[in-house]
């Protein structure tokens, strides 16, 4: 071989090393790239296996159909980044503190989540997908988390709902989404405004819900997720969501298994009362109904911070039985017919409003027992009905006859916990438990684990399951405390709970290892997981609170 031949042929195969170097680059960014029904979208590797993909758009701008059902994306040909939040629903204004500081928030005593982040947009509906592996033929459950904040407010926008360690302890594919909220979700117009296409508006936020369920079914498989182990769960005003789905035609068959975190719904507003509530807001901006087509498209073309100035007129959001998505009311006066099939789990905290209530009301953890009545007076509405009222004298002396151990304080936290944030769930559990064919597939819990922060006065307060279910611990110091005692003991509940939530994604059974044996809930036994170290099985805790408070018909807060 002469020399051209030689410097030929070395120039060839330094052209096939770059080649090669170029093929391998591309086929390493190609990696984080995943195609959906829209586009392509890039992530990002999070370490430890796990892609994560935040921001990805599942429906178009709402602002495009505001009051309405939404509708899918604008599909688009470049590859789009998904590597920050995307908006969240805009708020409600002043009803929770600004976030702007998110070191001093860590920083602040007292019970606290992590914050919210990113901006807030009518452009909000977005999820996040967390995932061991792509287009790997694997079909691994996936664990749908829907945000509380009741229907008005909220997002996953936030490190306690970062599903890396979810995904990476389960091998399950984690999805959080955000959704329309507020009178943006909910202002139901359908009566007032006929005709002009606001026919979804009072449950235009759950249909939302449906389209990124949707979403799931047709793209969770290039995500390594399964579209038939599809777990929905949520927290607080997210378990409501989850059952309302229960009850929506348009979300069965999406899901698969459900988990309600502290949130139910036994029904939903009435149309003639979600009507009244649109009026007040329309008044507010200036709208008569007599002229319906020119309201409508003043609605559908005034300003975001317009619309989202009147949302304190309105009250009360929430979903509408509106015969339509939402034909009839969740779980009144039976289960959902349509979801008896899907295996449930229901629970609560034992110390729910220490902070739902206490945490704005710091004077209540100093009660004494002569000022205990007038803050029972003044908190604990669902005391009575139109019926049935419990005079709150005898309801103190029942509980200090149950409980003598407990204070003023402690009474007044047992009593607004369960009157208010339990009995909902009760009827439900109740419900299921009556129907013979969905009571094996029904399981209920309560969580006594307390929270050490400040001393252990919280107890075991609302929203202390969700960094357990997550095993997000190490980021929520102001939930679970932020000694290594603390987080040890923390990580040991973590091993309960997350687990067993992986375990009924993945079986429909909630039964695992590191949990004790947990039978069905049935009407006998009201057999009951006490999340706690150690857990522990308990038929019927808070039997005779039960007995008590039932006798004042229930009414669904805010409907």
């Amino acid at each position: 071989m002469n020399r051209r031949e030689v410097l030929v042929g070395g120039a060839m195969l330094g052209a096939v090393g770059l080649l090669d170097r170029s093929a391998l680059a591309a086929k390493a960014k190609n990696v984080l790239v995943a195609k959906t029904t829209a586009g392509r979208v890039r992530g990002r590797d999070e370490g430890e296996g796990i892609v994560c993909f935040k921001g990805i758009s599942y429906g178009l701008d709402t602002a495009q159909t505001r009051f309405a059902a939404p509708k899918p994306p604008v599909p688009w040909d470049d590859v789009r980044d998904a590597l920050e939040w995307g908006p969240r629903a805009p708020q409600v204004p002043g009803a929770r503190p600004r976030r702007a500081d998110a070191a001093a928030i860590a920083e602040r005593p007292g019970y606290h989540l992590p914050p919210d982040e990113g901006p807030e947009s009518e452009d909000c509906l977005h999820l996040n997908v967390w995932t061991p592996g792509l287009r790997d033929g694997k079909k691994r459950p996936v664990m749908f988390y829907i945000h509380g904040g009741a229907y008005s407010n909220g997002t996953v926008n936030a490190a306690l709902y970062d599903g890396a360690r979810l995904a990476k302890r389960g091998d399950v594919v984690v999805v959080t989404v955000n959704h329309r909220l507020n009178l943006f979700g909910y202002l139901y117009l359908a009566q007032l405004l006929p005709g002009q296409g606001f026919e979804d508006s009072g449950n235009a936020g759950q249909l939302d819900l449906v389209l990124a369920l949707q979403w799931v079914r047709d793209n969770i498989v290039e995500f390594g997720g399964d579209p038939s182990r599809v777990m929905i769960f949520g927290q607080s005003g997210g378990g409501a969501k989850c059952a309302t789905l229960m009850a929506q035609p348009p979300a069965h068959g999406l899901f698969h298994r459900v988990i309600s975190m502290s949130g139910q719904q036994v029904t939903g507003a009435q149309p003639e009362h979600a009507s009244e509530r649109a009026k007040a807001v329309l008044k507010v901006l200036g709208l008569d109904t007599s002229t319906s087509e020119a309201v409508a498209k003043v609605l559908r073309t005034v300003p975001t911070a317009t619309l989202q100035a009147a949302t304190h007129s309105g009250g009360y959001y929430g979903p509408v039985t509106d015969g339509r998505s939402l034909p009839v009311d969740p779980f009144s006066p039976t289960d959902p017919k349509i979801s008896v099939d899907v295996p449930m789990i229901m629970g609560n905290m034992h110390d729910e409003t220490r902070v739902l209530i206490g945490g704005s009301q710091p004077a209540l953890f100093s009660l004494t027992w002569e000022t205990l009545p007038g803050a029972l007076e003044k908190n604990a509405p669902y005391l009575k009905s139109d019926t049935v009222s419990l005079p709150v004298p005898e309801v103190i002396a029942k509980y200090r006859e149950w409980h003598p151990e407990y204070s003023a304080s402690d009474v007044f936290f047992a009593v607004t916990t369960d009157s208010r944030s339990w009995r909902g769930q009760v009827i439900e559990a109740e419900q299921r438990a009556a129907d013979p064919a969905a009571q094996p597939r029904t399981w209920v819990y309560q969580l006594n684990w307390k929270s050490p922060v400040e001393g252990g006065r919280f107890g075991a307060p609302h929203t202390l399951d969700i960094p357990l279910a997550f095993d997000n611990v190490a980021v929520s110091p102001g939930m679970v405390g932020s000694s290594d005692a603390d987080k040890a003991q923390a990580q040991q509940m973590v091993e309960i709970v997350s687990e067993t939530y992986i375990a009924f994604a993945r079986n429909g059974n909630p039964n695992n290892p590191h949990a004790p044996q947990w039978p069905a809930y049935d009407l006998s036994q009201r057999a009951t997981m006490i999340f706690d170290l150690p857990s522990r099985i308990e038929d019927d805790p808070r039997g005779k609170e039960r007995r008590y408070l039932g006798q004042v018909p229930y009414v669904q807060p805010g409907t």
